[in-house]
């Protein structure tokens, strides 16, 4: 009779359970939803999200410095081999109203004095195609020796303003630091207090103008 029971009362859970199961999907179902309830009624369990983590036997300091390294010589690289640009020779216009000279820039006639035709023609052509290969010439020739001369130059700035300038300028700011406070101490111990009593004694002055006739 005990068997009988207990399996009475689980049928009547299965039943029951069976048919709260499907008055939820027919709810759903009539919304448009599609919900799918597991046999447990329970959720997944909650997986957290496990950060990234350094290897243990692998020291993170060692890590970001290759990486800064890497990246370092990625950059020289790449400041080396870049491409330039053969069509925009001067990007930042250090040289457009400097030697941007053409031939309406120099030579041009105003009205009543004109030459011939021909002789104009033939006198901008000569213009234009003369300071071109000119130029090409000189810049074949002289280009590359020029280039080299400035660049040693500039080297030679760059290192004395590093190594030499910039040291100097902030011994410099260390050293009158240390004078400048020494002075402002000064001037706030003997200097503030005798001219806070001399405003006192200046401020009761009252000065009146009378003009008499």
């Amino acid at each position: 009779m005990r068997g009988l029971r207990l399996s009475a009362v689980a049928a009547v859970r299965r039943h029951s359970r069976s048919d709260i199961t499907q008055d939820r999907l027919s709810e759903h179902r009539d919304s448009g939803t599609l919900l799918i309830l597991s046999q447990s009624h329970c959720s997944p369990p909650f997986l957290p999200h496990t950060p990234w983590t350094v290897p243990p036997d692998r020291d993170p300091s060692s890590t970001m410095a290759d990486q800064y390294n890497a990246n370092e010589e990625k950059i020289m690289r790449d400041s080396h081999t870049k491409e330039i640009d053969l069509i925009n020779r001067d990007p930042k216009q250090i040289n457009e109203d400097v030697v941007k000279v053409d031939f309406e820039d120099v030579i041009a006639e105003p009205d009543g004095t004109h030459s011939l035709d021909g002789v104009w023609k033939a006198s901008y052509t000569t213009f234009t195609v003369s300071k071109y290969w000119c130029y090409r010439i000189l810049s074949a020739v002289f280009g590359i020796p020029v280039a080299l001369l400035w660049g040693f130059l500039f080297a030679c700035i760059s290192f004395c303003h590093i190594w030499a300038v910039m040291p100097c300028i902030k011994s410099y700011l260390i050293e009158t630091q240390c004078l400048s406070r020494i002075y402002s101490l000064c001037i706030h111990t003997f200097c503030d207090p005798l001219f806070e009593a001399l405003g006192k004694i200046f401020s009761s002055i009252r000065v009146a103008l009378r003009k008499e006739v």
